[in-house]
C-alpha cells in the first residue's frame, strides 16, 4: 500500500515517561509482549521466552560488542571537543577511524586533538559525505581499541539521560549482551540485553536452537528518516558476518520444520541480507538494506525486538514482519499497559503475520 511508503505512517504518541531510563532489576525481568500472527497480543515477562518457542525452533542473535567509543578532550590551543569513534577507515593506506564529532566545525583537516588527558592524540583528515570525520591516532590496532576500553566511556543512546551525559558502572555492564563477543559496535543490539546465560540453559535445554551472527551496528541506528517516502531513504552501510555453521544450523532447522526467530531488527537484517548476497559474498558483506512491508521474508519467521522510537528503520522493519496497523495497534496497547520503550525498555516476540 502507498500508505506503508509513508514515513509520518509509523507515527504514535509516546509519553516521555515511557522511555526507560535505567535496565530492569534483572535482565530477564522485563516484559514481554507476544504478537501473535492474527494480531492479538499476550502479556508476559522475558524469562518466559522458552515456554513460547518450540523444540526444533532456533535463535539467531546479533554478537556485536559495543566499544567504549566515547572520548572527551579538546582541540590543541583550542576548546573542549568530543568524539564518538564508529569504524575504522584504512581507505588510503594507513590506519584511520570514521568519528561522530562535535562541535563538527571545530575538526577541521590538519587540527589536532588530545583526549584522556593527553594519553591519546589525533589529528583530523577531513569528512566523508555522511559528516563523519575522518581520525588519525596517536595508537593503531590493538592498542587504539585498548585505549579505548581504558579511557572511552559507554556510547549510550541520546535517550538516555545521565548526569554529566557520563554513563554510570551500571550502563558499562548493562549496555552489553551477555554473549558480546566482536567488538566493533557504535551501539548495543538492545534486543539481546534481555537473556541471561540461566535463560540461555533452559533454551537449549528444551530443544531450541542457539547460533550467532555480526553486524556492527552504526551510528545510523539513531538517525532519523527525514525523507518523508520510505522510497528516498538511505541507509547507513553496516558490515555483517553470518559463520557458515550459523548458516547451516539455521537451513537445517527450517528444513526439519523448527521456526527461524531473529533476536533483534539486526540480526534480522543480517539474515535477510545474507540470503539476497547484498554483500556479494552471501555471508558477509557491508549491507544497507531497508526492509519495510512489502518485504518477502527469505528466512525470518519471528522476531524478539524492543519497542522503537516512532519513524524510525527497525519500527519499520517490525511492521514488514507484522503488518503495519497490527504493530501500530499493539504499539498502543503497550503505551497504555505501561511497557518501557527503547533500548533498556521492555521487549516483543513477533511472529510472521498470516498474510505477510
Amino acid at each position: 500500500m502507498e500508505t506503508d511508503s509513508l514515513i509520518s505512517s509509523y507515527s504514535f504518541d509516546l509519553p516521555p515517561e515511557r522511555i526507560a531510563q535505567r535496565p530492569a532489576d534483572r535482565r530477564d525481568a522485563s516484559r514481554l509482549m507476544l504478537l501473535r500472527r492474527d494480531g492479538t497480543t499476550e502479556d508476559r515477562i522475558f524469562s518466559d521466552l522458552p515456554e513460547l518457542l518450540e523444540p526444533g525452533d532456533i535463535l539467531i542473535r546479533n554478537n556485536a560488542r559495543v566499544l567504549r567509543s566515547r572520548l572527551i578532550g579538546r582541540r590543541r590551543g583550542g576548546g573542549a571537543a568530543e568524539i564518538l569513534a564508529v569504524r575504522r577507515d584504512d581507505g588510503d593506506g594507513r590506519e584511520a577511524w570514521l568519528c561522530l564529532a562535535r562541535p563538527a566545525n571545530r575538526f577541521k583537516p590538519g587540527r589536532e586533538f588530545v583526549f584522556a588527558d593527553g594519553r591519546l592524540s589525533a589529528r583530523a583528515l577531513g569528512q566523508d559525505r555522511q559528516g563523519l570525520v575522518r581520525m588519525e591516532f596517536s595508537l593503531f590496532g590493538d592498542a587504539f581499541l585498548e585505549a579505548l576500553e581504558k579511557f572511552g566511556q559507554v556510547p549510550l543512546p541520546p535517550y538516555i539521560e545521565r548526569s554529566a551525559r557520563r554513563p554510570t558502572p551500571e550502563d558499562g555492564q548493562r549496555y552489553q549482551t551477555h554473549y558480546a563477543s566482536r567488538p566493533g559496535a557504535a551501539a548495543a543490539p538492545t534486543a539481546g540485553l534481555h537473556f541471561t546465560p540461566e535463560l540461555d540453559r533452559r533454551l537449549l535445554a528444551k530443544g531450541i536452537g542457539i547460533a550467532e551472527l555480526t553486524l556492527q551496528v552504526g551510528p545510523g541506528t539513531f538517525r532519523p528518516v527525514k525523507a518523508k517516502n520510505l522510497d528516498n531513504h538511505r541507509m547507513d552501510a553496516e558490515w555483517y558476518e553470518v559463520p557458515e555453521a550459523a548458516w547451516r544450523q539455521a537451513i537445517e532447522a527450517r528444513v526439519r520444520g523448527g521456526r527461524l526467530v531473529a533476536v533483534g531488527t539486526t540480526s534480522a537484517r543480517a539474515l535477510e541480507s545474507a540470503a539476497l548476497g547484498t554483500g556479494g559474498a552471501a555471508l558477509s558483506g557491508w549491507t544497507d538494506i531497508l526492509i519495510r512491508p512489502g518485504h518477502r521474508f527469505s528466512l525470518v519467521d519471528g522476531l524478539v525486538t524492543n519497542f522503537h522510537p516512532p519513524g524510525s528503520t527497525p519500527l519499520v522493519l517490525a511492521a514488514a514482519l507484522a503488518g503495519r496497523e497490527t504493530l501500530l495497534a499493539a504499539y498502543a496497547g503497550a503505551v497504555e499497559g505501561g511497557y518501557r520503550f527503547y533500548s533498556y525498555g521492555d521487549a516483543m516476540l513477533i511472529w510472521r503475520a498470516e498474510k505477510g
